[in-house]
């Protein structure tokens, strides 16, 4: 090659002449024959081809595989419609599919409010819709929005059923980024919402414009709602997150399935995060209407079909299976409930409004922890009781130790400062500033009070101690009925006590209890009551992902019953 312009010959014939200049009779591609002297500087125009076959390949085969199916998967979409959902470990429902592919993925870009009843599966709708963008090569970045306490649901979700792996924002994450701005390190992410919305610092990372999204999906986004008040708009950190984020990506998804709150003026303001200039100003009845069919679906659980036309959801039975307390139970909720009422009325004298909201707060728990059950409340109590008389010590040291020390004020800790993001946490940091709260906070500012509250708390520890032994609990009593029911042969079942119920020993059972005493409280009873420890699974906030995998994977499959007590 080299003898002629960008064309290959064969060589018929060489002569020498001398070592620096040889004569060459050649033959090109069309058959025709010719010659050309050569000298010592033409070699670096030369070079020597081997005899091939026409359209061979000599090069990686398995790198030209690996080139070949990158091309394959990025044209894939173009004919497979639906391939997020062939290449996702879901199966997912005609509302579902067209949500995703008739309802969001033609809109470019996307502004929408998915608005289905609880339990039609948003957030399967979400995983979709971020996979389909992403094989069409028009998502790279995708920040998804969402309270404390589904982080690690978003998480799970995301990178079981569709591979993507999100990553959790923390503080620990956030101070140790080596640019300085882990939004950049990361393409992926999940953020809790108020610790977003909370910090000026995070948001002004997220302003740079390096720092766009491709994709913003906000969960339980009625929460970034802001409201009409005499006339002025009050707006919240979390609508003022709404609007950054809203400017900061091209895409916006909204999930919520509350998105109306009664109130026409309000909703237009919430509105307003997706399209600003169509939905800002108040809302006036006879001059605005409001047409949102183009950015909003909702759809109620009665229009959620399977493939086969059927109602997706069951009909839903509630019935309410009414007690009496004892007369020691009686006895026990008045004394405890007076006890309530007096700290409350403690508390309005209380100088610090923050402070006042927290022993507000351990007394409401308090009294929801009474009506859960006797353990619940006999150990909340003790915890109390115990808290308090260590805190009378150690006041009474510090007295000892300075005279002039303040006896009209305690110490107050840091659980003010996480006071504000309670709401948001996830259940385990739930239920620890609860205790924290519930075992600490105490109107008492002298400590002649404290000691009066001290022997309060030992009086209504009595009181639960009593019931707690003697077993007398009515409404454990009522539950036990009704499991021994539920699993009773149904010959022998009483169908007129509940109506629409009909017994099987093959079904599950799902009872839902808020605190964890109660929960440890029923494991106990029921295990006994059923005599196989076994059949009982255990599932609370404050478990870790793989053990909650594991306790969740023990749950043999079968029909859901579900039973509910507080």
């Amino acid at each position: 090659m080299g003898l002629l312009p960008s064309r290959s010959v064969t060589v018929v014939q060489s002569k020498w002449y001398g070592s620096d200049a040889i004569e060459l009779t050649y033959k090109d591609v069309d058959g025709r024959l010719a010659n050309q002297l050569l000298y010592r500087s033409d070699e670096d125009r030369l070079a020597i081809l081997s005899q091939e076959k026409p359209w061979s390949f000599t090069g990686d085969g398995n790198l030209f595989r690996l080139v070949a199916e990158a091309q394959r998967i990025r044209l894939a979409h173009l004919y497979d419609p639906v391939l997020a959902v062939h290449t996702s470990m879901v199966k997912p429902l005609p509302h579902q599919i067209t949500a995703v592919y008739e309802n969001m993925l033609p809109k470019q870009p996307l502004r929408f409010l998915l608005a289905d009843d609880p339990g039609a599966g948003k957030t399967i709708m979400a995983g979709l819709l971020i996979k389909e963008l992403m094989v069409r090569g028009d998502l790279e970045r995708c920040l998804v929005v969402c309270p404390g306490n589904l982080v690690e649901q978003w998480q799970d979700e995301l990178y079981h059923r569709f591979n993507l792996p999100f990553e959790i924002m923390t503080r620990e994450k956030i101070e140790s980024a080596k640019s300085g701005n882990w939004f950049l390190e990361n393409d992926l992410v999940i953020a809790r919402l108020d610790m977003l919305s909370r910090n000026p610092e995070l948001q002004e990372k997220i302003k740079i414009p390096d720092c766009r999204w491709d994709l913003v999906v906000c969960d339980e986004a009625h929460k970034m709602s802001a409201t009409f008040y005499n006339s002025e708009i009050s707006y919240t950190k979390r609508f003022q997150l709404g609007k950054l984020l809203s400017t900061t990506t091209r895409h916006l998804l909204l999930l919520t399935a509350t998105p109306h709150n009664g109130k026409e003026a309000d909703f237009q303001l919430f509105l307003s995060l997706l399209d600003q200039d169509r939905f800002e100003g108040k809302f006036r009845d006879g001059v605005h209407t409001i047409d949102v069919q183009d950015i909003m679906r909702r759809m109620v659980k009665e229009q959620l079909l399977t493939f086969e036309g059927k109602p997706l959801f069951p009909e839903r039975i509630a019935t309410t299976v009414p007690f009496e307390l004892s007369e020691e139970e009686e006895n026990l909720y008045e004394a405890v409930t007076s006890y309530v009422r007096d700290e409350f009325n403690r508390a309005e004298g209380l100088g610090n409004d923050k402070y006042k909201r927290t022993v507000g707060l351990a007394l409401t728990i308090l009294q929801r922890r009474l009506a859960s059950s006797p353990e619940a409340i006999y150990q909340s109590l003790k915890r109390r009781r115990e808290r308090l008389q260590t805190r009378l010590r150690e006041i009474q040291e510090q007295q000892r130790k300075n005279a002039n020390y303040d006896l009209n004020r305690f110490e107050e800790n840091e659980i003010l400062d996480e006071l504000d993001e309670i709401d948001d946490a996830p259940d385990a940091e739930v239920e620890r500033l609860e205790n924290t709260i519930l075992d600490q906070a105490t109107a008492a500012r002298t400590i002649h009070e404290l000691e009066a509250e001290i022997r309060t708390l030992q009086h209504l520890e009595q009181l639960a101690a009593i019931i707690r032994r003697s077993g007398n609990d009515t409404k454990w009593r009522e539950l036990a009925h009704l499991l021994q029911y539920l699993f009773s042969p149904i010959e022998h079942a009483d169908t007129e006590k509940l109506p629409g119920f009909h017994p099987s020993p093959q079904e599950k059972i799902v009872i839902f209890t808020e605190h964890r005493d109660a929960l440890e409280y029923l494991r106990i009873r029921i295990g006994t009551l059923l005599g196989r420890s076994e059949a009982i699974v255990v599932i609370h906030g404050g478990m870790g992902r793989e053990e909650r995998f594991r306790a969740e994977n023990r749950y043999p499959a079968a029909t859901t019953r579900m039973a509910a007590t507080s």
